[in-house]
């Protein structure tokens, strides 16, 4: 495996958000959009419990790369 090739979850029990590292071009609108989730020099880097779920979706749905992504629970 590529040690670019990451993918990680972060889960929330509503909604999990995808992140898969190759697909990346690290365009910050995420960040931007919702700082108090997405803090790239923080570890873990996305703070799911930092709002709420409807909030993260729209902003995901944001990301131009694709590389996040949200998994519903069923």
């Amino acid at each position: 495996m590529n040690p670019s090739d990451i993918t990680k979850t972060y889960g929330n029990g509503e909604i999990t958000v995808v992140w898969k590292s190759a697909l990346c071009i690290h365009s910050g609108i995420c960040a931007r959009g919702l700082p108090e989730v997405f803090q790239p020099r923080n570890r873990p880097w996305i703070r799911i419990e930092a709002a709420e779920s409807a909030r993260i979706v729209e902003q995901v749905g944001k990301c131009p790369s694709g590389a996040l992504s949200i998994q519903e629970k069923a």
